[in-house]
């Protein structure tokens, strides 16, 4: 992928655009997926803390900074990666997100308080979605009622994820499968 730029779909920052850092296997979640994902969050993104945990541009954290979350963690592996997501949030002088690096899930610091939406769509040939999600789970990352954005190459069925957790929507553009779990007590 060549550097470049994509911009912010809806919002307070709409048509505002982020840096796209020339680093290998990053594919930032297309327009016409974006806009699918936030009109389903449309009812729970207000007020929410998210982690997009493979930030990568930063896209999905930056949009659900722009619809009203009240709160997101910018994680990704990349020294680069970051170091242009700390700029962005400069520019954009957003003081109610954070961002470190740290490869998901094992170096995931755990929150002060519980997300309500996380967005994984780790790079495919990594197979790090399943483990991030059990880890998630597992290590007391979620609150009660918590969606997971899920990004893949294939689709996902309910019986691959944890146990409490339910596949609301899914679709497909293009190669690029994407699910909208829903975590219940």
């Amino acid at each position: 992928m060549q550097p470049g730029q994509i911009r912010i779909i809806a919002g307070k920052w709409r048509g505002r655009r982020l840096q796209v850092p020339d680093i290998k296997d990053l594919r930032p979640t297309p327009d016409r997926v974006r806009e699918t994902l936030f009109n389903w969050l449309v009812p729970v993104i207000a007020g929410s803390r998210c982690l997009d945990a493979f930030a990568g541009t930063g896209v999905l954290g930056f949009e659900a900074l722009s619809r009203g979350a009240a709160h997101v963690v910018l994680v990704d592996q990349s020294y680069e990666a970051v170091a242009l997501l700390q700029e962005e949030l400069k520019t954009f002088g957003a003081d109610n997100a954070d961002v470190y690096q740290a490869s998901a899930p094992k170096q995931l610091r755990l929150p002060a308080h519980r997300f309500d939406i996380v967005f994984l769509d780790p790079p495919y040939q990594a197979n790090l979605l399943f483990p991030c999600c059990f880890y998630l789970e597992e290590q007391g990352f979620l609150a009660d009622s918590a969606h997971i954005y899920l990004e893949a190459r294939q689709a996902i069925k309910d019986n691959e994820l944890p146990s409490n957790w339910r596949l609301i929507k899914s679709q497909q553009a293009g190669q690029v499968f994407y699910h909208l779990a829903k975590r219940e007590r």
